[in-house]
């Protein structure tokens, strides 16, 4: 599944870069990026940053370190004056989102 993207500040690239750091902390090693979890990354010429993200099950307990953790780590890009995480579970996150190499490191290949 690809990332939507609608980037009025060609931020994309680097906020992408920023996400791949995140880990959901039960599927170590794979970061939020290769699991499929980042459904978009929208920016605005005012300086806004939208991420929306879903989660491995509704009820996952790091649900708010994780989104704090991406709302921290794109509002500190330059350019990027506000940031915001939206959370949607639609479409419902399942393993077939994960990228070849988070299902080969999780060893689901």
């Amino acid at each position: 599944m690809s990332i939507i993207i609608m980037d009025r500040l060609n931020l994309a690239k680097e906020i992408q870069a920023q996400l791949e750091t995140v880990y959901d902390p039960e599927l170590k090693p794979a970061n939020i990026v290769d699991l499929g979890l980042v459904y978009e990354i929208i920016t605005k010429e005012d300086g806004t940053a939208k991420i929306v993200m879903t989660l491995t099950a509704p009820g996952c307990p790091v649900a708010g370190e994780i989104m704090n953790e991406v709302q921290e780590k794109v509002s500190g890009i330059e350019g990027i004056k506000d940031a915001i995480v939206e959370l949607t579970f639609d479409p419902p996150w399942t393993k077939d989102m994960m990228s070849e190499e988070a299902k080969l490191e999780l060893g689901f290949l």
